[in-house]
């Protein structure tokens, strides 16, 4: 059995994060850190391992799967610009600037009767809930996470697009409605077959509900709209005695205290370019409730500050995020970018409490483990 013990620490990565999540001490903060495919490959490179094992020499406590349209955007990786895909949605995705962008939405030009034909992909249940085994070996050292994202109102602008889906929740609420209850079914279907399989520590929601301004709606419509039924699928992940992480890029933080009423434990990205979303402010409002992941400034600072200025950046958002003794777990507000130089990475790290010595020795041992 491929097993890699990489921490050499007094606590395992599992242990680290559970106690981070529940306030107590750790021996350095945790990490889960998300890099552009890019950055992937180049840091898979210069560690000479193949990229998959990247996060895993680079530190990271967390090993976590996407197992719903989330895979089909993020771990089908093209080689190059212009490659497309279709998933079991019917949704086409096609390379454009190192990412999967949708390129046809399957029900963009459907009628009303079209539309409430549709059929998400139930059948593909239990093929989707496989992509977590790969990282089940883990379970044991790591802390373990099952992402059924996009869950509710994402999942459905995904088959519909974006302005249609934001004209129709006013213009033809009913219909919205509908599409959004069958997401959730869907979601919920995976969560449950998820939950029952596997021995997981949290269970990841995710649901975009804002751009870099301000939200997509306004908070009385999500709270209307969407709120109801994110709430049943935390629901699910409260019933298996789980942790709730929630993603959703952009201006959140009219929505936040929402979150914490429907179960939320953990909020990613926490983009902090983005209005209301300094991470030291949401910290101290809402840190007795919540936990965060996420902050790091990877439009600014990290892609463009010297290597003295990201150890300050770095210390400053740590010795805040972490004031209570824990509730943080470092991480990115968005990918890690392919423009960002290798000693901004490592400064970063080494910050957060892992050198570069380190992690060259870790994947020198990835490298041995994958020959035995």
């Amino acid at each position: 059995m491929f097993r890699i013990n990489l921490d050499t620490t007094l606590m395992t990565p599992k242990e680290r994060v559970h106690s981070a999540l529940q306030r107590k001490p750790t021996d350095r903060v945790p990490i889960f850190m998300w890099y552009h495919p890019q950055t992937s490959k180049r840091l898979a490179k210069l560690l000479e391992i193949p990229a998959e094992y990247v996060s895993l020499a680079m530190g990271d406590d967390i090993r976590q799967r996407w197992v719903s349209n989330n895979y089909a955007m993020e771990a089908i990786v093209h080689e190059r610009d212009g490659q497309s895909h279709v998933d079991e949605w019917g949704i086409e995705w096609t390379r454009t600037h190192g990412f999967n962008q949708i390129s046809k939405y399957p029900l963009a030009d459907a009628g009303e009767k079209q539309v409430l034909n549709y059929r998400l992909p139930l059948d593909q249940i239990d093929s989707l809930v496989d992509l977590m085994k790969p990282i089940m070996k883990f379970k044991d050292d790591y802390f373990i996470g099952c992402d059924v994202s996009p869950c509710v109102f994402e999942m459905y602008w995904r088959l519909r697009g974006m302005e249609k889906t934001l004209m129709e929740m006013i213009l033809n609420p009913d219909l919205t409605a509908k599409m959004l209850k069958r997401s959730t079914e869907f979601s919920i279907a995976l969560s449950e077959a998820a939950c029952q399989r596997f021995a997981l520590d949290w269970l990841w929601l995710g649901d975009d509900a804002a751009g870099q301004h301000s939200m997509l709606m306004s908070p009385d419509t999500w709270r209307r709209m969407v709120k109801p039924f994110l709430k049943q699928n935390a629901d699910v992940g409260k019933k298996y005695g789980l942790y709730v992480a929630f993603h959703s890029c952009g201006a959140i933080r009219p929505i936040i205290t929402d979150l914490i009423e429907i179960g939320v434990d953990v909020l990613n990205p926490i983009q902090c370019n983005c209005p209301g979303m300094n991470p030291l402010e949401l910290k101290k409002e809402f840190g007795k409730n919540l936990a965060f992941m996420g902050g790091v400034d990877t439009q600014g600072v990290l892609p463009n500050g010297s290597a003295a200025q990201v150890r300050k950046a770095t210390a400053d958002l740590l010795k805040g995020m972490t004031a209570d003794g824990g509730g943080y777990i470092f991480a990115a507000s968005h990918t890690v970018p392919p423009e960002t130089p290798d000693r901004n990475i490592f400064a970063m790290y080494d910050e957060a409490g892992i050198s570069k010595e380190e992690i060259f020795d870790k994947a020198a041992q990835i490298r041995r483990s994958l020959k035995e």
